[in-house]
């Protein structure tokens, strides 16, 4: 039984209302003024505080005040006659629950109540119970899905739901896991199908993939005049968006479209694929200087500024750009102070790689894995490092400039759970999702193979060389040293392979308030 602590200098006339309260199942304490009521709370806990604002003595803002020192844990509502709005901010100010004008309505105060002091559980059956009622309809989308549109409505509502259950206690957890598993399954069936004929379609009929995003959506907007700004976060996903749009839609108003990213969805294919607007075998026979293959030890992402330069020029365009990587907050701030000087440069290329880092933290440090323990986890420390340092003035100045923004990422990113066994000699790469080698063993019933890789756009270190990827939530270890190896990367964030995760991720275009 909840216990509630009400103060009022009229208590006696508001009997009606205690009792009301009391069949309903509450336990009313009462008090005629501002101290017995903070006495009160000294002696024993209350789920709630009802504080009239007109009291002799102390007054209800003075009471409020003083709780709010001593028991900030403990909701309060505010009761008064009065309307004046300065009683109303101050109220606010010290964060009340909720604010009611007398006469009071015995509903008016349950209802407050069950917003406050009920409202978590209320939500969580509520959301299970719209769930269960989705689950068959979307379960039937699943089986039905035969085109892109369609696997991203799919995904935009196995989000919204994982979203929506991950604010309650509800037991429906398990079953979306379930339905995200069972998806994600048909999803990977779906792009072994048909990821060639994507490949090879006319431009008319091609779905929107990693090099076609400056040419489809940068561009237009350059020729319409629009100053833009194109910012890549690594590894983003649309659930990590989904966090960080409340923050950017304060000074942008809202496009949230996906788009699907190249195989493989690592940094080194898909991310140049974008800036070069080329697919990876295009990159390295056309700008063989600037493409690095698996085995260099050079950086895999050292050349965006010269890839984006080669697309500009490949389309005869003129437009100026600047090209700016951030890999932390003092990159961000100081770029912030470069963005002054930038003001007339119609075209601003940011990278933000933070979430990648992210990442690869949670995979190499205990500390990290225990604060991102789970997806939920994962997109809280997005949304923490997105309110808590310069990223969120980025937005609000380049807003302040006129700068449209184009948001999307190169890849997204899986936790992954399941090993799958693979033999490869030393030159095979350390990508855990997807390898490319010559001399691979594996079950090919597993894996999507692509035995030559030049039909899929891919350079092939050696003419034997094939590609493999990972699906669902696989990943690949080597027999030496299987368990050590499978112990340490389950249940990490992995990229490279094929996935809803990996492959549909955000493209948002944010237009200035």
């Amino acid at each position: 039984m909840d216990k509630i602590l009400w103060a009022d200098d009229e208590i006696d006339l508001l009997k009606p209302h205690i009792m009301f309260l009391k069949a309903k199942g509450y336990d009313v304490t009462t008090v005629s003024n501002g101290s017995d009521a903070l006495d009160a709370l000294d002696r024993e806990p209350f789920a709630m505080i009802l504080l009239d604002e007109n009291m002799p003595g102390l007054s209800g803002l003075e009471t409020l005040n003083r709780i709010k020192l001593k028991h900030p844990e403990v909701p309060v509502i505010m009761i008064t006659k009065s309307e004046e709005e300065n009683i109303m901010d101050q109220a606010i100010g010290n964060k009340i629950a909720d604010y009611l004008i007398k006469p009071v309505n015995p509903n008016q105060i349950i209802l407050s109540l069950k917003k406050n002091l009920h409202s978590g559980q209320i939500v969580a059956e509520q959301t299970s119970s719209d769930y269960q009622q989705e689950f068959a309809r979307i379960s039937g989308q699943i089986n039905m899905a035969s085109t892109l549109e369609e696997w991203m409505e799919v995904y935009r509502q196995l989000v919204f739901w994982e979203m929506k259950l991950a604010d309650t206690d509800s037991a429906m957890d398990e079953m979306l896991r379930m339905q995200k598993r069972d998806a994600n399954s048909s999803f990977c069936k779906f792009v072994k199908r048909h990821y060639e004929e994507w490949l090879d379609a006319p431009a008319d009929k091609k779905p929107l993939m990693s090099p076609d995003i400056f040419k489809r959506r940068v561009f237009p907007l350059l020729d319409a005049g629009e100053k833009v700004c194109f910012m890549l976060i690594d590894n983003f996903r649309l659930d990590q968006w989904r966090m960080v749009a409340p923050l950017v839609s304060e000074f942008f108003n809202v496009q949230e479209d996906l788009y699907t990213t190249i195989l493989p969805t690592s940094t080194q294919y898909a991310r140049n694929s974008i800036f070069a607007g080329l697919m990876p075998l295009q990159i390295a026979t056309m700008f063989p200087h600037l493409w690095v293959e698996e085995d260099e030890d050079e950086g895999l992402n050292i050349h965006e500024a010269e890839l984006i330069r080669t697309q500009i020029e490949r389309f005869r365009r003129h437009d100026k750009f600047t090209y700016n990587k951030l890999n932390d907050s003092q990159a961000v701030e100081k770029f912030l102070s470069k963005l002054p000087g930038m003001k007339d440069t119609q075209l601003n290329v940011v990278v933000l790689n933070f979430i990648d880092m992210l990442s690869h933290a949670r995979t190499e440090s205990k500390m990290i894995r225990e604060l991102a323990n789970s997806d939920a986890a994962y997109r809280s420390l997005t949304e923490s490092w997105f309110r808590h340092t310069a990223a969120v003035d980025m937005f609000r100045r380049l807003a302040a400039l006129g700068y449209k923004i184009i948001l999307t990422t190169d890849h997204g990113t899986i936790r992954v759970d399941d090993p799958i066994k693979v033999v490869g000699d030393r030159n095979t790469n350390t990508n855990l999702r997807y390898k490319v080698g010559k001399n691979l063993n594996y079950n090919p019933r597993q894996v999507y193979e692509m035995k030559d890789p030049r039909r899929f756009g891919l350079p092939a270190p050696n003419l034997s060389s094939t590609f493999i990827y990972a699906t669902n939530e696989d990943f690949f270890s080597y027999p030496n040293n299987y368990n050590y190896y499978v112990q340490y990367y389950t249940g990490t964030f992995q990229h490279g392979g094929i996935s809803l995760e990996e492959m549909v991720v955000p493209l948002i275009t944010l237009s200035p308030k």
